[in-house]
Formats: structure tokens, sequence, C-alpha cells
């Protein structure tokens, strides 16, 4: 019990430190960190329409941050979430655009499409890593900008005739509902967020309860006493990679499908893959954890929105925030003998 405690606390210190930093940055600078953070308060939670974007942005980053976890906690590296995400935005696109279905087969097939897609381009460092033993990290990372300049290429040349954005999907494949718009103001809070809910229970049930689970743990911790027992190395590491390739697809197609619903060119990555990585980092790479720090980082992105209207302060700050709360959670080792100290202290 103690120990978990201990666990918990550290992220928690660490988000602590974050906005204590954050404050003094923004007293150097000459700002008001009362009025910075009061701002992104209510650019978080302000009103209906605020409450609503804040849900929206939080949707991707609760899958994207359980792609991350999920290669993390099976000994791998996936940090090619964002061009999965990419290419599951678009495949989804391409489906809602192409096909005329029912919305009970739409959708769901439009869903699909963006998970089959991420998983398929998972897949290609994940039998390079089985059969080549080719570290993930460089090839899902090349594999970003890949994925960024073949989508470009795909929209600019296939799907559209030199225009910078595709069509619009049709109404049977999105997930915006006049239900959510009606509560919120008009958001752009969509069905997306019984999705993330439904693959965070997938990746706990996944991991903690089947057999395939354990298998994927073990063989992550110890490949060679893995394959000593009779578990399919090579097997695992490839379904490890696709199925945190799935929940990176699913992530681009709650943005193609539900806050944008069409797929543009891209100048530069969205970010979100890449904030999955502190997201997964933060919530400890479990499936509660990443739900509980994508719904700190969704909501700082919100909030940050509101700081330069109603605090004059830089949105920026809100990266800085972020940037340090990362700090402090790689610099456990020194946070966890903070609190070794004080707890001594504390018994003597």
């Amino acid at each position: 019990m103690f120990n978990k405690l201990k666990m918990i606390s550290i992220p928690v210190l660490s988000v602590v430190l974050g906005f204590i930093a954050g404050a003094i940055i923004m007293l150097v600078s000459g700002y008001d960190p009362a009025a910075g953070y009061s701002a992104m308060v209510t650019g978080i939670v302000g009103d209906s329409f605020n409450l609503g974007e804040s849900v929206r942005q939080i949707i991707p980053y609760i899958l994207a941050g359980l792609a991350v976890a999920f290669a993390f906690r099976t000994g791998l590296f996936n940090i090619g979430v964002e061009g999965q995400l990419i290419v599951g935005w678009l495949a989804s696109v391409w489906v809602g655009i192409t096909f005329d279905l029912p919305a009970i087969i739409h959708l769901p097939l439009a869903v699909l499409a963006g998970g089959l897609a991420g998983a398929l381009w998972a897949f290609i460092p994940g039998i390079l890593k089985a059969k080549f033993r080719v570290h993930e990290v460089i090839v899902s990372i090349m594999l970003n900008y890949t994925a960024l300049h073949v989508t470009n290429y795909i929209i600019n040349n296939v799907l559209t005739d030199k225009m910078d954005k595709t069509g619009v999907i049709k109404d049977t494949a999105s997930l915006r509902s006049p239900f959510f718009e009606s509560i919120t103001d008009g958001s752009r809070m969509h069905w997306g967020i019984f999705v993330a809910i439904i693959c965070v229970f997938i990746m706990y049930f996944i991991l903690e309860k089947t057999t395939t689970g354990f298998e994927l743990k073990a063989v992550g911790f110890n490949q060679h006493a893995s394959e000593y027992s009779g578990m399919s190395v090579n097997k695992n590491i490839v379904l490890s990679m696709v199925i945190s390739g799935s929940f990176a697809g699913l992530a681009g197609a709650m943005e193609g499908l539900g806050t944008f619903g069409y797929a543009a060119i891209k100048t530069g990555f969205t970010g979100i893959g890449f904030d999955g990585i502190a997201v997964a980092l933060l919530g400890g790479n479990t499936a509660i954890g990443v739900v509980f720090a994508a719904i700190l980082f969704g909501g700082l992105k919100a909030g940050a929105l509101n700081m330069p209207y109603e605090a004059g302060i830089p949105s920026e700050i809100v990266d800085i925030v972020i940037a340090l709360i990362i700090f402090f959670v790689a610099s456990s080792y020194f946070i966890r003998y903070i609190i070794g100290r004080i707890t001594k202290k504390g018994v003597k």
C-alpha cells in the first residue's frame, strides 16, 4: 500500500512542481500567475462550450497515451505514434468520403479503418524488430516523416486535385452529434469519448486479464527466458506493435471523423503522437493513469487558448509548464529521494 502511494505521489508532485515553476516563470516575465492560471481554468471549464472543447482535446490524448503505454509495458518504445495517427486519420476520412452506407455500418467501418491503418503502419517496425532486430525507435521515428509526406501526397494527388484538403466526410461516418453540440453550446465534442473509454478497458483487460497479455509483458521483461519457456518472441513483438499502432490509428480517426471531418495537407506534425509519450510517462504506463494524464494535458492545451485573451499571457507558457512536468517526472529518482528523506524524518 505504501509503495502504491509512493508511486502515485511522484506524478502528483511533478505536476505541482511544474505549476510552481510555471508561476515563477510568469512572475519573472512580468505576468500575474494568479490571473494566468485563472484564465486557464476558465478556458477549461468556464462554460459548457469550453468544457466540451476540453473533452474533445482529451480524446486523442487518451488514445495516443494508450498506444505509447501499451508498447512500453511490453518492452517496446513506439515513438512512431504520430505517424500511425496520421495514416489512421487519412484512412478513416477516405472511408468516410468514399462509401455510401447506412450510419450503423459506415461509422464503425470508418473507425475500424483508422485503427487498421495505424496497426499496419506499426507492423513495419514490429516485423523489422522481430525478424532483423532493427531497433523500433529508429524505424518508427523515420516512419513518422514517411507518413507525413505520403499522406500529403495522397491528399494532394489522389483524393483531390491539387487542393489543400479532402472533402468533408458524409454525415453517416461522422462522430459529431447534435446532442453534444446542444449541451455544450456548439462545441466539437463527439462520440469518440466512448471509443477512448472502451480502449482504456481493452488495454487493461489484455494486459492484466489474458494469457496473451502475460506473454506480451513476459517477452518485454526478458526475451530469453520467455523463449526458453516456449513463448514466441517474434510473434509477441509484432503483436505488441500492431495493438499499439491500432490505438494510435484510432486517435487519428477521432480527429478525422470527429473534430475536423476531413483530412488536410499538414505542414508539420500534429504533436498529439509526441504528446502521447508524455501522457504515458506521467500516467505511469497504466490504463487509468493515462486517462488522468490525458485529462491534465488535454485540459492544459484547451485552457491555454484562453490565456492570451483573458490575461494577456502567451499560450506558450503552458508548453513550458508541460515541459517542466515532464522534466520532473523524468527526474523521479530525485523526487523519490526527497520523499524518502521526508518519510525518514517523519518516522524519527
